[in-house]
This record gives C-alpha cells, sequence and structure tokens, in this order.
C-alpha cells in the first residue's frame, strides 16, 4: 500500500485530489491510503517518515509548503514531494528539497496521473532489496542500492559497493541473472552497473562519482536507452 499525504488549506483542491487519487487506483490497481492535513505544520508537527508521497500546496496560510518541505527534508531524505501550485516562480527552492515535480492549479486528470506514476516508480525504486553473494571465506549481504557496479575479473565478480570490494564466487552471467530487475546494466564484457548510480555518461564512459567505466561500442545505443529511461522514472 502507497501512503500519500494531501498538504492544501483548500477543501475543494483536497476532494479533487481524492476523486484522482480513487480513479488511479481503479486504472492502475495500486493501492492507496490518503492523509489530509490543511496546513505545513500539521505534517510538519511529529513528522516519522510514515509517508511515501507527499502532495504539498506550496501557499498555505500558517506554514508555507516550502518551509514545510524544507523541516520535512531535515528527518526524511526518501519521501516523494510534488507541490501544488498557481504558479511554476517556486522552482528554484523546489531543487533544494529536492522536489520530484510541480503540478499547476487547476489540475488536470492527465497531469496528475503521469505525475503520480512518476512518483511512484521513484518511491518503488528507492525500496531497499538485498541480496546474499557467495564470497571466498563465507557469505555478504548487501543492500543492492550500496553496489556500485560489479566486475568481472580472472574466474570471480568483484562486487565494488559502498564498504569496499568483495570478492565472489560466480560467473558474469549468473550475476547479471540475478540483478536483472534491479536496475543493472551490462555496460560491457567486464561491467555490470547499478544505474541509480551513474552520474553521467562521455567519451564512451559511464561516470559513477569518481570512477569511469567503459562501454562497449556494440552497448553503447542500448545502455544510453536503458540510462535514459531510468532516469526518465526516477528522475521526472
Amino acid at each position: 500500500m502507497i501512503h500519500i499525504a494531501i498538504v492544501d488549506d483548500e477543501e475543494s483542491y483536497v476532494e479533487q485530489i481524492r476523486q484522482y487519487l480513487a480513479q488511479y487506483e481503479r486504472e492502475s490497481g495500486e493501492s492507496v491510503k490518503i492523509s489530509v492535513f490543511y496546513d505545513g505544520d500539521s505534517i510538519v508537527h511529529k513528522y516519522r517518515s510514515q509517508y511515501d508521497i507527499i502532495l504539498m500546496d506550496v501557499e498555505m496560510r500558517f506554514m508555507d509548503g516550502m518551509s514545510a518541505a524544507e523541516e520535512i527534508r531535515k528527518n526524511d531524505a526518501e519521501v516523494v514531494i510534488i507541490f501544488i501550485t498557481n504558479t511554476p516562480q517556486y522552482a528554484i527552492r523546489g531543487y533544494a528539497v529536492e522536489a520530484l515535480d510541480y503540478l499547476l492549479k487547476p489540475i488536470s486528470y492527465f497531469a496528475f496521473s503521469q505525475c503520480l506514476g512518476r512518483a511512484i516508480k521513484r518511491m518503488k525504486n528507492r525500496i531497499s532489496k538485498a541480496i546474499a553473494v557467495n564470497i571466498k571465506g563465507g557469505t555478504a549481504r548487501f543492500d543492492i542500492s550500496d553496489i556500485y557496479y560489479v566486475e568481472s575479473r580472472g574466474h570471480s565478480m568483484i562486487y565494488h559497493t559502498t564498504t569496499g570490494e568483495y570478492e565472489a564466487v560466480s560467473t558474469m552471467k549468473e550475476t547479471e541473472d540475478m540483478l536483472a530487475e534491479s536496475g543493472f546494466f551490462r555496460a560491457s564484457k567486464w561491467y555490470l552497473v547499478n544505474l541509480s548510480h551513474v552520474e553521467g555518461f562521455k567519451d564512451g564512459y559511464a561516470i559513477l562519482a569518481d570512477t569511469r567505466l567503459a562501454v562497449s561500442r556494440a552497448k553503447k545505443k542500448e545502455f544510453l536507452e536503458a540510462l535514459t529511461a531510468y532516469w526518465g522514472g526516477v528522475i521526472k
């Protein structure tokens, strides 16, 4: 179930969003739980990272949406925030709180459903998944989000992670099959790359923080398509 908070001081828009969410549930098969707040200070009070998505009005009487989002971000880096506004002039401030998108009033169902679909995809991509890997001397358990890339080296697979390197007894094919549904792409004969850590592509290389990984010519087009699709779902 997806827990969505609506924060808006206009009852008419709250009711409209409720109706849109009900329609989206019917069309998508997703299950949604709704919590409603009529001002920014109401959601900030005793906030405990309990929501997956927040639909936040920008202009409210006591605490505006931007200020509320800034407070929420101090405790919750993961919740997806979508601003609802009469004007896009707040976009610059929105970047500071990592807002996913803006819905301009009056809100159409088409724009709402497209935006919500992106939000749900981002939320699901952020859900932590763990795998157990047979390494030399035992077994290691990783959160998939902590893996930068996996390298084929000799007869071993080297997991490059946020906590260091680990040598696994496996093959590239076995590793690729295991991570196929987790946002990894085989960029070449040697590398299986976690798309969530790719910051860009330049001169035939995928850029991951301080690392540059060569993407084979045969894989370049497919890699760029996969990266563009991933960014399209996660960023906007």
